[in-house]
């Protein structure tokens, strides 16, 4: 039986929730979330739409304990009323770390040993936060990162080429953040790569990564929270641990260079993070990778 728990059921969790319910992705879905009258109306809506879908999946209202037997737990709790406008993630830090480690120590508690996906911001640090307070083996913890930033890349350079993003392949790398970098060196779209597309498509790459960085506050502006890719993310990723695809992804997961969670890529398995390799980056990606992992830092000792 494929079991998935999501915590914080905000804007992104109850569209996780919808997105596996919609697509019959698990068997027994469990929601926790802290406003018992919220999470109460959530479960009756899913189980009123539940004779109109084409899957069956079993949704009930939970606490951490009754996650101990969860495949995936996906944490989407978070203060995004905290955020303002072109804002910094780290402004929801010193208020999710409480709550992140009281879940963390009542997952330990509950025994859980499946896969902890993080998308609680701000998520390098959090993710961390959660690897220590559960426990669980680094591999088993990581977070969405650049993930979405790498599908954000995709969306802008594929607009500025009139192609699907599905067609561009590459990454942001770094903290799911300001510090964040497109690694042009990986890449590529319509045969060429990104030096070559500059030069006969007269793209300014680096409006292309901007446009990227910022887009997430770009959504943000216009409705005051982010859900519908975030929650894409989430759940795509799930998806590949349930279904062991070892498939290459890019999410933050703990990386022993900066003794700390930061976004390259990974292989994802069902045991979470199953291996692991090094990109061939340029010398300056290389530095910037490393100035990423050092300003995580900075900002982490800076708010909490």
């Amino acid at each position: 039986m494929r079991k998935i728990g999501v915590v914080g059921i905000g804007h992104v969790g109850a569209t996780v929730a919808h997105i596996i319910v919609s697509q019959g992705l698990a068997d027994a879905l469990v929601l926790v979330d802290k406003q018992p009258d919220k999470l109460a109306s959530e479960v009756l809506d899913f189980r009123d739409a539940a004779s109109l879908l084409p899957h069956h999946v079993t949704v009930t209202a939970g606490e951490p304990k009754d996650l101990a037997d969860a495949d995936v737990v996906i944490s989407a709790l978070g203060h995004i009323e905290l955020i303002q406008p072109g804002g910094d993630r780290f402004t929801e830090l010193r208020a999710n770390t409480p709550e992140v480690q009281q879940v963390g120590r009542d997952l330990k508690a509950a025994g859980f040993n499946g896969v902890l996906i993080v998308i609680s911001n701000p998520v390098d640090v959090i993710t961390g936060l959660y690897q220590q307070a559960t426990g669980l083996p680094t591999q088993q913890v990581f977070g969405t990162g650049t993930y979405l930033d790498t599908a954000r890349l995709k969306r802008a350079l594929g607009e500025a080429l009139a192609i699907d993003p599905r067609s561009v392949a590459g990454y942001m790398l770094g903290e799911h953040g300001d510090s964040q970098f497109a690694a042009w060196s990986t890449v590529k779209a319509l045969g060429q790569t990104a030096t070559d597309l500059a030069a006969n498509y007269h793209l300014d790459l680096d409006q292309v990564a901007e446009d990227a960085r910022v887009g997430g506050f770009t959504v943000f502006a216009g409705k005051k929270y982010t859900n519908f890719a975030i929650a894409h993310a989430a759940v795509s990723l799930a998806q590949l641990v349930l279904s062991d695809a070892r498939n290459e992804a890019i999410v933050s997961h703990y990386d022993a260079r900066f003794a700390g969670y930061i976004s390259t890529p990974a292989v994802i398995g069902r045991g979470g993070i199953v291996a692991d390799f090094a990109l061939a980056l340029t010398a300056a990606e290389q530095a910037a990778l490393k100035q990423s992992a050092d300003a995580i830092a900075a900002k982490t000792a800076e708010y909490l």
